[in-house]
């Protein structure tokens, strides 16, 4: 018989002030069964005092404290696949977070991340690329451990000029630069075809596939994040840049996907707002 699995993901921008503005509320009624967590900025102690004890908590946090961190929390128990992303000179922590769970008779692996903002042509971008890099090297790993795996979080990228409502004013900034959505080019393009990406570069497909343009189809966002400043939320101009990225044979489990947009300005309790897939296992 098949399993329901409803995983979430969400930058909270800190789960403390989260929580303070309402998240307990939405997570209590969701029915969420795998909460992926970007922005922790807290103490692994923290979460579980949130949380609460029916969740079963992994933690990442950053080298640099009260910076980054990522989770992952379930209903039932987790085993840790894996925390370090790229060369061991390379300091990833709070940014990748592996995990295996049990969902009847199947294992699905989920990665919660959060890849860097990044400035463009700064030493800050620099780290971005490593990290897309080691992405790159990582994905095929994943989907040769588990055919159902996915990845999930904030990726701080706009794939296509559909995933910014402003797009033509940031084509020269971090999260829209060419060679960064060229990347995406290439995790979502078809397995070990030449994929020539929109910054004209030529690398191998990987063959995984974006849940929320499959779900949504050709249409403006969903948007997933609003600046705080200005009118960006109540005007919707918006970029979408939290992910799940799945594996072909997860994302054709797929039965349900949505993006938690507050319904008003002052209802919102992060500046992103989770993504929800529902999955038939």
């Amino acid at each position: 018989m098949a399993t329901e699995l409803r995983i979430a993901s969400v930058n909270t921008n800190g789960v403390r002030a989260a929580y303070r503005k309402g998240m307990g509320d939405w997570l209590d009624a969701r029915g969420v069964d795998i909460l992926a967590i970007q922005e922790v900025r807290a103490a692994t102690e923290d979460l579980e005092t949130l949380l609460g004890p029916e969740w079963n908590i992994l933690h990442d946090a950053a080298t640099a404290k009260g910076r980054a961190g990522v989770a992952l929390a379930s209903r039932g128990p987790a085993s840790i696949h894996r925390v370090e992303l790229g060369a061991v000179e390379f300091d990833s922590a709070g940014r990748w977070l592996e995990a295996d769970f049990s969902v009847g008779d199947a294992v699905v692996t989920v990665v919660s991340t959060y890849v860097h903002s990044g400035v463009a042509d700064t030493p800050k971008q620099d780290e971005k690329w490593k990290f897309l890099d080691a992405m790159t090297a990582r994905l095929p790993e994943l989907a040769a451990h588990s055919e159902l795996a996915v990845v999930v979080g904030d990726l701080n990228v706009g794939h296509r000029e559909l995933d910014i409502k402003n797009w033509k004013g940031n084509v020269k900034r971090a999260g829209f630069l060419p060679r960064e959505r060229a990347y995406f080019d290439r995790f979502l393009g078809e397995r070990d075809a030449a994929i020539t990406g929109v910054d004209g570069t030529v690398g191998p497909g990987l063959g995984w596939v974006d849940i929320g343009r499959q779900h949504a189809g050709e249409v403006e966002g969903p948007y997933t994040w609003w600046s705080q400043r200005g009118q960006a939320f109540d005007t919707n101009t918006g970029w979408r840049i939290d992910y799940h990225l799945a594996t072909p044979a997860l994302a054709a489990k797929v039965t349900g996907y949505a993006v938690d947009r507050a319904t008003a300005w002052d209802q919102r309790w992060s500046d992103h707002a989770p993504v929800v897939v529902d999955y038939l296992i």
